[in-house]
């Protein structure tokens, strides 16, 4: 049993070496074969990536008016947050009603 699992492995070891050697016609490099350990170029710097959420907030200075959008844009990762943040910014803003959130957005 342990002679054939030998065999078996110095047969497997040959051909994944002959494969592993041979190079078609037309081929690359071998080190060119392989994918770099880190990208190269991450595309964009690690500042101009966003996280939070863009919050959209109904809102009204006048208790018979018309609703308005306000948008907030926060850094929070947190929808709850994010909310509480927007409508603390809003009542900020001169809007001291606030009816209800229309759209909370993932950044």
């Amino acid at each position: 049993m342990s002679e054939e699992l030998a065999d078996f492995e110095e047969r497997m070891s040959r051909e994944i070496n002959a494969f592993l050697d041979a190079d078609p016609p037309g081929a690359r490099p071998a080190q060119a074969r392989r994918a770099p350990s880190r990208p190269q170029d991450p595309g964009q710097p690690a500042k101009a990536m966003k996280t939070g959420h863009v919050v959209k907030l109904a809102v009204r200075t006048k208790q018979l008016e018309m609703d308005s959008v306000f948008e907030h844009h926060s850094s929070s990762i947190s929808r709850l947050e994010a909310q509480m943040e927007a409508e603390k910014a809003a009542r900020q803003a001169g809007y001291p009603i606030i009816g209800f959130v229309i759209d909370i957005q993932r950044l």
